[in-house]
């Protein structure tokens, strides 16, 4: 059986104007010149910490076991915010103890350890402390993936940030309350809804009786984007079974000035 190189990905804050992520990826090569490096992405809205959350949490089971994710969305670079080295079954996660990992915690992992990384002999020295991607993260992963055990890199801690990420309500036996959490790029509303919590709402059949509701207006549900008849608002499950709000080649965000935090009901009518 042949060897796979070990997988590094990034997920950042970082954009493509200045050359910090190819800086890291720069960092990994020089220790590790194996590793193979992913961009999930370097699009996160800068220092949104639950954006970024979001991303990797819906992104990190598509890869393979022992995948190693870092991520850098880290406002407080230069604080006394810890750095953290997470290991769950099947994945390690790199980055600032800021919230960045909240939907890993809550994936439902059999077994979790979060590791503060104090090893300093693993970083890259540097006479700044606002690049801690380069400094410490990067190296990190990269010595990582040479085989470095995960107790050489810190001691084990409880008291790691957490963010709480809504979750829907059940007020009633045939309504689901969430509210958007993210918008994508092409405008999308992505909330807080998904198929299983639809699943839980007593019914016979959901054919021609789900509704989805925002501010007091009732969405049309459909399967797949180019089912949308006009330009109006719709609603469907998306590929990461999540209810989304969405106008068929539009921006739903803009045109029906739809917000993060706002409130999203999926009703079945009798």
């Amino acid at each position: 059986m042949l060897n796979t190189p070990p997988i590094i990905t990034l997920t950042t804050d970082f954009g493509y104007k200045d050359p910090f992520v190819g800086i890291m990826k720069g960092v990994v090569l020089k220790i590790n010149p194996l590793a193979k490096i992913v961009d999930i992405t370097h699009d996160v809205s800068p220092h949104n910490i639950r954006e970024a959350a979001l991303t990797i949490g819906m992104s990190f089971s598509y890869f393979p076991p022992k995948t190693i994710h870092v991520v850098v969305v880290d406002p407080g670079v230069g604080s006394g915010r810890r750095p953290i080295l997470v290991v769950t079954d099947h994945h390690y996660f790199i980055g600032p103890d800021n919230g960045v990992f909240s939907m890993v915690y809550n994936s439902g992992s059999e077994t979790m350890e979060v590791i503060n990384i104090t090893a300093g002999h693993y970083f890259i020295q540097s006479k700044g402390s606002t690049f801690h991607g380069r400094d410490i993260f990067a190296p990190t992963a990269a010595w990582l993936t040479k085989g470095v055990s995960i107790t050489n890199f810190g001691d084990h801690i409880d008291d790691y940030v957490s963010l709480s990420i809504p979750t829907p309500a059940l007020p009633t036996r045939n309504t689901l309350e969430g509210e958007v959490l993210y918008t994508d790029r092409f405008g999308n509303a992505i909330t807080n809804i998904k198929s299983e919590d639809i699943s839980k709402l007593e019914r016979s059949t959901i054919e021609g009786k789900l509704k989805v509701v925002l501010k007091g207006k009732q969405i049309p549900f459909v399967d797949y984007y180019s089912q949308a008849e006009d330009k109006g608002l719709y609603s469907l499950i998306n590929s990461f079974g999540y209810v989304e709000l969405f106008i068929y080649r539009g921006n739903a965000s803009s045109t029906f000035n739809i917000n993060i935090g706002d409130r999203v009901e999926v009703v079945l009518s009798p």
